[in-house]
């Protein structure tokens, strides 16, 4: 319907054009007719080029407006595939361009240095010009909005309040599942983001043709579902992406400096790469060893041995919050249950490891 509105619209335009050419474009076509035929005087001739003007535009229009439908077609899809982001930093920049362009072309137009057309040409060029180079600036002009939309809220609140800050979830804590009891608790303020690249990382897991993989996937995907539908927070899905960088952490490294958050991960690897990187980081298992009973050497704990350790003779017991107990001298109580005395704590951001020995050997001795 779109392509017969446009060729009536076409035709009415040829037909205008030739009524009004046909003094001019007409006369020269008519006396080659007039000579041929041998007519003396050929009657309507502006009607004639109007006619023929309505033709050739009607048909010419049914061409061009297929390329023209194709190429907005063509367009949409590619605009459909760009993120927002991206969008809005090329948007920013042409805007500078434009900008630009008005402040130092209107001068030279008003001395007549520049024609119009020259004027236009050069002003489409610096919008060109300053979309690619916001679009190859995005993380950083999308830096510059973040800090200025955080400083106009705490402007506006008071520092420290309507400032929410952004809390990246990677894909280990995701699956680790402890994230939704955290927030459902309120410990967690701001808003959560979740990534596009790591939802898809997600998919790509739940899809394995390993069952554990696929568990784990599936158990992901539950959580977010869960995060999103059950708890008061806020969850944002970051539709951009870092083509230019291939691995899930680096890009999540890159997501939090581009938006000024922190990464909440239990990955040990991760941690130390954002703590190098300048991001900060908020390890699911620091809070973990954190809230833990606090256990200190020389106390006394009844635990029961169920392994060998990894040296000569040690025992692994384990506490109820999962912490390892590394025994010396257990080996030869496993699958007993002891009292053992604490000889040291190990912490670290992998988890808590203690180690004792068995409370009767201490009397022995």
């Amino acid at each position: 319907m779109m392509k017969r509105w446009f060729q009536c619209l076409f035709a009415v335009i040829g037909g205008v054009l030739g009524y009004e050419w046909s003094d001019t474009v007409g006369q020269p076509f008519f006396k080659i007719i007039e000579t041929v035929f041998g007519v003396e005087t050929l009657r309507g001739e502006a009607y004639w080029m109007m006619i023929a003007g309505v033709v050739l535009f009607y048909f010419i229009s049914s061409w061009a407006v297929n390329y023209v439908l194709r190429m907005m077609q063509q367009g949409e899809e590619k605009i459909a595939d760009v993120p927002v982001s991206d969008l809005i930093a090329g948007t920013c920049g042409m805007i500078v361009g434009l900008v630009l362009a008005v402040v130092f072309l209107t001068p030279f137009e008003q001395a007549v240095l520049f024609t119009p057309l020259l004027h236009v040409i050069i002003t489409a060029m610096l919008g060109l010009v300053g979309f690619r180079f916001g679009y190859a600036k995005k993380e950083e002009v999308l830096s510059l909005l973040s800090k200025s939309r955080s400083g106009r809220d705490r402007n506006a609140h008071g520092e420290g309040k309507g400032f929410e800050e952004h809390k990246i979830l990677d894909t280990s804590v995701i699956i680790d599942g402890r994230i939704a009891d955290i927030c459902k608790t309120g410990f967690i303020e701001g808003t959560l983001v979740i990534p596009e690249f790591v939802l898809e990382e997600l998919q790509h897991i739940a899809d394995s043709s390993d069952l554990l993989k696929r568990n784990r996937g599936r158990r992901g995907l539950d959580i977010l579902n869960k995060i999103q539908k059950e708890l008061e927070v806020k969850v944002l899905i970051y539709e951009g992406d870092f083509e230019e960088i291939s691995e899930v952490d680096s890009k999540l490294v890159k997501l939090a400096k581009v938006l000024q958050g922190k990464v909440i991960t239990n990955d040990f690897n991760l941690n130390k790469v954002c703590e190098l990187q300048g991001v900060s980081v908020l390890n699911i298992n620091d809070l973990a060893n954190a809230v833990k009973p606090v256990v200190l050497p020389g106390e006394e704990i009844l635990v029961q041995v169920i392994k060998d350790g990894k040296e000569h003779g040690q025992g692994v017991a384990y506490l109820d919050d999962g912490t390892m107990i590394v025994v010396e001298g257990g080996r030869d109580f496993i699958g007993m249950t002891l009292d053992v005395l604490v000889t040291s704590v190990l912490q670290t951001s992998a988890g808590r490891m203690i180690f004792a020995k068995p409370k009767l050997l201490e009397k022995a001795l």
